[in-house]
């Protein structure tokens, strides 16, 4: 464990945490809404710190960044807990269960910052990915590792919810090279009754990681009967293009209820709906929309947004480039891809 980076101290030994929107007032012996944050004492301590639950390498395209190093490998990094309870969840798992039984924060691998960076050099990873559970909730650890990848030349990704508060993003943007953020919906009540969040906190925080430079790349999971309503995924577009810019791509997931947390009633998203989300997208201005989670469908390629020539081929995470060093081989057009 480790003592959490923000919080304050309040009186008869309570405290308010500050590292997420949730903000939660904690008394002594309880946790927050993450399950990992306890007050002892009337300090508030990280629990999960140095407890990797997740130690992969995976391509980028899985978290998924098409645009940031792409066909490079990225270490994956997680630990137990979620400041969210997402119904829909997919890593329910690790995210979830240790808020109704402590013992589980003792499950993971002790790893230090510095074990995690030396992973990554061995297995030539170009980045480390905070992922699977929301980094937010493990920001110590992930910071932490951060400053210790940058001085080593590798980038750091978060693939996260978004709910952080404005002083965890200040802390990390000196470190972080780019995010991927769900936007779930644009509605406050889906967010309340499926997430336990709100949707505008994380709005704003994309709004500051634009203007911070901070690269960012947005996924939508359409759930049939919650977040697949036409005009709803038409306002996110829009929020998209107009808040965060055309370059920014959408990544329109489809839902699968099998293996969601609490919606396994729900049936999966069908094909048609992912191509109208991606033609929404696209109707709107945005230059790369992509369908996720749907099989053999080109809706996961790159096409030039001036020409609309094949640029970047994906089966799966086979990845085939016809670009010429980030720019399309017909027409010159720039494709707005980051590489080292």
């Amino acid at each position: 464990m480790k003592e959490s980076y923000l919080y304050k101290k309040l009186k008869n030994d309570k405290v308010q945490c500050s590292t997420c929107t949730q903000r939660c007032f904690i008394l002594p012996r309880k946790y927050g809404i993450c399950g990992v944050r306890q007050n002892i004492n009337g300090k508030l301590y990280a629990m999960n710190y140095g407890k990797a639950i997740s130690n992969s390498i995976d391509p980028i395209e899985k978290k998924p960044l098409f645009h940031f190093l792409p066909e490079t490998n990225s270490l994956s990094i997680a630990t137990v807990g979620c400041n969210l309870r997402c119904g829909n969840c997919q890593n329910w798992q690790i995210s979830q269960l240790v808020k109704t039984n402590k013992s589980l924060l003792d499950v993971g691998m002790d790893l230090s910052p510095q074990e995690i960076v030396n992973n990554a050099i061995k297995n030539k990873c170009q980045s480390i990915s905070y992922t699977y559970t929301e980094p937010t909730i493990f920001l110590e650890y992930a910071l932490d590792t951060m400053k210790i990848a940058q001085k080593a030349g590798i980038k750091n990704v978060w693939v996260t919810n978004g709910f952080m508060s404005i002083e965890t993003l200040k802390l990390i943007k000196p470190y972080l090279n780019a995010v991927n953020v769900d936007i779930k919906s644009f509605d406050n009540r889906f967010y309340r009754d499926i997430c336990g969040a709100k949707v505008n906190p994380i709005l704003e925080n994309l709004k500051w990681m634009k203007k911070n430079e901070i690269w960012i790349e947005i996924t939508t999971l359409v759930i049939p009967g919650f977040s697949d309503d036409e005009k709803m995924l038409q306002n996110i577009a829009k929020y998209i293009f107009t808040e965060l810019g055309s370059k920014t791509p959408w990544h329109i997931s489809a839902f699968s209820g099998a293996i969601s947390y609490k919606m396994q009633n729900i049936p999966d998203t069908p094909l048609q709906t992912i191509q109208k989300s991606y033609k929404i997208g696209k109707e709107i201005g945005l230059k790369y929309v992509y369908g996720g989670n749907v099989s053999g469908s080109s809706m996961e390629n790159t096409f030039c947004p001036n020409c609309n020539e094949l640029v970047i081929e994906r089966i799966g995470y086979f990845i085939k480039r016809y670009d010429s060093n980030g720019k399309c081989k017909i027409c010159s057009e720039k494709l707005d891809i980051i590489q080292n």
